[in-house]
């Protein structure tokens, strides 16, 4: 991991010295939370539930439903609260992040660093015991692969650390059947790929936006170390497979009419922004004009529109 003076926009640990007795009940408990990003969580299990609907070809037993997402939250929470742990010395100096609980002193290091270990292993005891221990262990290597290979290993070497550390935003589509079903079947697969496809170009929006940030610290997101023309080419190449993909679930018996229809209008939509994005980088547009979170904010509709058709679908068949 590489080493980066803590200055401005945040200061690292600032409050944690002057202000560790004068840290309010609620404001700490809100801090807790913030430590496992919910709003990342939320889309994970936005990916999580329908495929146990799939998987179950109706609806699933709503206790195990909710065991399971629980387990995700717990597991998913506990690897993001080790990404801040290790990602502090630079969120103290990205102005997106500057106001992280441990950027702040809300919470501690140490109390950071025990906590993510200790929901770590709670999420994994509560897999094998209240789901099955297949989840169990597809859950704990999703927060080893993004605590050890994304951040500590890709993120700050190389371009492509989004590409291959995304690996572990796709586990709960793995994660989610295999609650049903004990097992891992093609669908299963097949939904792991269009997350895998997804997320770069789901990402690399969001990087262009705040690539000065990522740049300040040293960090080599695609954006900062290519100029748009290559990332909106690369956008669109990982977005016409990411739509081919989707439509594979049809043609091999796990989906209907309704699921197809979605997935043809929602990538059709995806197709267009994307495209759009790659013209106007074509054509030198910078700054607000370029409107790189168009595509991005689409992602996120285009992920839970999709999700929700695998859900619906074994219904409408």
């Amino acid at each position: 991991m590489t080493a980066v003076e803590s200055r401005p926009p945040g200061v690292l640990g600032a409050s944690s010295a002057s202000n560790r007795g004068q840290r309010p009940f609620g404001a700490r408990v809100k801090a807790f939370v913030a430590l496992t990003k919910p709003r990342i969580i939320e889309l994970l299990l936005i990916t999580t539930v329908p495929v146990m609907f799939l998987a179950e070809q109706g609806v699933p037993n709503l206790w195990l439903v909710l065991a399971t997402c629980v387990g995700g939250y717990l597991s998913a929470g506990g690897a993001n609260a080790l990404n801040m742990y290790i990602d502090r010395d630079i969120d103290a100096l990205m102005e997106r992040t500057s106001q992280r609980p441990l950027v702040t002193g809300m919470v501690s290091p140490r109390e950071g660093l025990v906590f993510g270990l200790a929901l770590a292993v709670v999420s994994t005891l509560w897999f094998g015991f209240l789901v099955n221990w297949l989840s169990a262990w597809l859950s704990l290597g999703a927060s080893l692969f993004y605590v050890v290979v994304y951040t500590m290993i890709l993120k700050r070497r190389t371009a492509q650390n989004i590409v291959w550390g995304g690996i572990a935003g796709c586990m709960p589509v793995l994660i989610g059947w295999s609650a049903v079903t004990n097992s891992v079947s093609w669908a299963a697969v097949i939904l792991f790929l269009v997350i895998f496809f997804w997320t770069p170009p789901h990402y690399w929006p969001l990087s262009m936006k705040v690539k000065d940030d990522y740049a300040r610290v040293g960090v080599p997101m695609l954006p900062v170390v290519a100029g748009n023309k290559v990332v909106a080419r690369q956008i669109v190449i990982y977005s016409w497979v990411m739509v081919a993909v989707s439509l594979l679930l049809t043609p091999l018996g796990y989906t209907g009419w309704f699921y197809t229809a979605v997935a043809l209008a929602a990538g059709g939509w995806w197709l267009w922004e994307a495209h759009a994005l790659q013209n106007r980088a074509k054509g030198g547009v910078t700054g607000g004009k370029l409107k790189e979170m168009r595509l991005f904010h689409w992602s996120i509709t285009y992920v839970s529109l999709l999700f929700v058709a695998v859900a619906v679908d074994p219904f409408l068949r």
